[in-house]
């Protein structure tokens, strides 16, 4: 007879094939752990980049913050395209290894990644106050990830489809839509160059609805490669196509803040707001608000809070990029109009072409400081 020692009426293989479990989660853990460290960093490093790419472009031509398309031609916006991509990719395989609590929040590091690489290679200097903001953000959306519901996985197109389609989700989409074209068609032109949120609001809502609709596609691929074929379902086309059509409005917004903005400002605030709202379109989605505990609401609504201080304090702190010299012959701004109008009758007398040297100082000190 074996008197080998058993624990909790398992034989010693039990036990052994236990830890053999254990060991292989730990692998697993720390290759989801590593991939989302380097996607981190590709992420960070490609608003460098991209944002070289993107002055480069402003340089010779109409900058992509007033509706310029030039970078398109920039090797270095290129690159960082696909560093950004690198980083998606590897991201997107490291939930496949370790869970989302445990990536997720190191998307933070993206952030501390651009804003080191950017005060080095676009002398763009973060203030003290500044650096508390980052801090801040990344607390914040740590405690909102860490305390986020679980999410429950589908297991085909369609019932993602019937999730996307019940009328919670369907309000939370038709209002981010509303609020992104409100963004877009009003307050875009008239306040996107001055208020940093009009287009991080509208890369953070559609970006919400890009996760779910990739989602969707990433649950298609895998049962099409375990033979189960998604193609011929017209709801995997439709995601597609929304994925696709909310990337390309990101890609514009990113691009329009980025050659507006300093990049230290950008990074933390798109992360925060983009993080935020993904979580909470993905509760809605799966109805995963339901069960949780209080603790769990009251510490998420701690993180919420957290990080609109934080996104404050940033934005109160940003250091303004020197305006190029395209931006000499930009339109003039509305009191500089009002100056015109109420100098009109000096300009008649001098035959509409000379203005006194009190009306330019009045110009210059009223655009230029």
């Amino acid at each position: 007879m074996d008197s080998s020692p058993t624990y909790d009426g398992l034989p010693p293989v039990a036990s052994s094939s236990s830890s053999s479990s254990s060991a292989a989660l730990f692998a697993n853990n720390l290759k989801g752990l590593l991939l989302a460290v380097a996607s981190s960093a590709f992420i960070g490093a490609s608003f460098i980049f991209k944002k070289k790419g993107l002055k480069r472009a402003g340089a010779s031509g109409a900058r992509a913050g007033v509706g310029g398309y030039g970078y398109l031609l920039e090797p270095l916006w290129w690159i960082g395209m696909i560093t950004m991509i690198v980083g998606e990719i590897s991201n997107f395989v490291a939930y496949m290894f370790a869970p989302a609590v445990l990536v997720t929040p190191l998307g933070a590091l993206s952030i501390i990644v651009s804003a080191v690489l950017a005060h080095f290679f676009l002398k763009e200097k973060l203030q003290r106050m500044g650096v508390l903001g980052c801090v801040l953000c990344i607390v914040g959306s740590t405690v909102i990830v860490l305390h986020a519901p679980e999410e429950k996985t589908p297991s085909s197109v369609e019932q993602i489809w019937n999730l996307a389609t019940q009328p919670a989700f369907l309000f939370y989409a038709a209002s981010a839509v509303a609020v992104s074209l409100v963004l877009m068609l009003h307050c875009s032109p008239r306040y996107g160059q001055t208020n940093i949120m009009v287009y991080l609001g509208i890369c953070s809502a559609i970006g919400s609805l890009t996760v779910m609709s990739i989602k969707a596609i990433g649950i298609a691929i895998k049962l099409t490669v375990e033979g189960i074929n998604q193609a011929g379902y017209f709801q995997t086309w439709v995601f597609a196509m929304v994925a696709i059509t909310c990337i390309i409005i990101q890609l514009i917004y990113l691009n329009k803040a980025l050659d507006t903005f300093n990049t230290a400002v950008v990074s933390p605030i798109y992360y925060a707001m983009f993080t935020t709202l993904t979580i909470f379109a993905s509760a809605i989605m799966f109805k995963d608000w339901s069960g949780q505990s209080a603790s769990n609401i009251a510490s998420e609504i701690c993180g919420i809070i957290t990080v609109l201080s934080g996104t404050t304090v940033l934005h109160s702190t940003r250091e303004p990029d020197p305006p190029s010299s395209a931006d000499l012959y930009t339109p003039l701004s509305p009191k500089i109009l009002w100056h015109i109008q109420g100098n009109g009758e000096l300009g008649k007398h001098k035959n509409d072409d000379l203005l006194s040297a009190e009306f330019i100082t009045v110009v210059r000190q009223d655009y230029f400081t």
